[in-house]
């Protein structure tokens, strides 16, 4: 195993908000792998392997909700780590993934979520297995701790498809 934390692929239509997403989360040593929407996300996850998963809800072609539910239809990413990362507020539960985190979002929160579905999908087998684990992901039924950090993350007031700017740095 190398010396970096994970490697995420965040995905969002929003070139600014990717671009945000990515430096807050290289500066912690992550390694990130960006897409665009949905579809883009479904056409290189086999080939990237992330350890975790990003998604915007309202992207072009396909949405983040409809991009989740076919990681999740798929054996080989089934177990794979999701969060959603948006300006709709509701709960994870609602989308079917592992983490919620609200926009705008605060770099730490954004951290320490990532930093906790990859510890969690490490400890499930999951590292840089892209679902090709031991079959015991996050899905399983067990709180894996990073479910713990998610619950307090709670969306904002922003309207559902507004990008408001990020702090890039902490």
């Amino acid at each position: 195993m190398d010396d970096t934390p994970g490697r995420v692929l965040v995905v969002d239509d929003n070139k600014v908000v990717r671009q945000l997403i990515r430096v807050n989360l290289e500066l912690e040593g992550f390694e990130v792998v960006t897409a665009a929407d949905g579809a883009e996300c479904l056409e290189v996850v086999h080939r990237v392997r992330p350890d975790v998963v990003t998604l915007d809800v309202v992207m072009p072609r396909i949405d983040g909700i409809r991009a989740a539910a076919r990681l999740r239809g798929d054996p080989r990413t089934r177990h794979l780590p999701i969060a959603i990362i948006s300006a709709g507020g509701r709960p994870r539960e609602t989308y079917g993934v592992d983490a919620f985190v609200g926009k705008p979002f605060e770099p730490d929160e954004l951290v320490r979520v990532v930093r906790g579905l990859l510890l969690a999908g490490a400890r499930s087998g999951n590292r840089s297995g892209n679902g090709n684990g031991n079959g015991k992901g996050n899905s399983n039924g067990s709180d894996t701790g990073a479910r713990t950090g998610a619950d307090r993350l709670t969306a904002t007031a922003a309207s559902p498809g507004h990008h408001p700017p990020f702090p890039l740095v902490r």
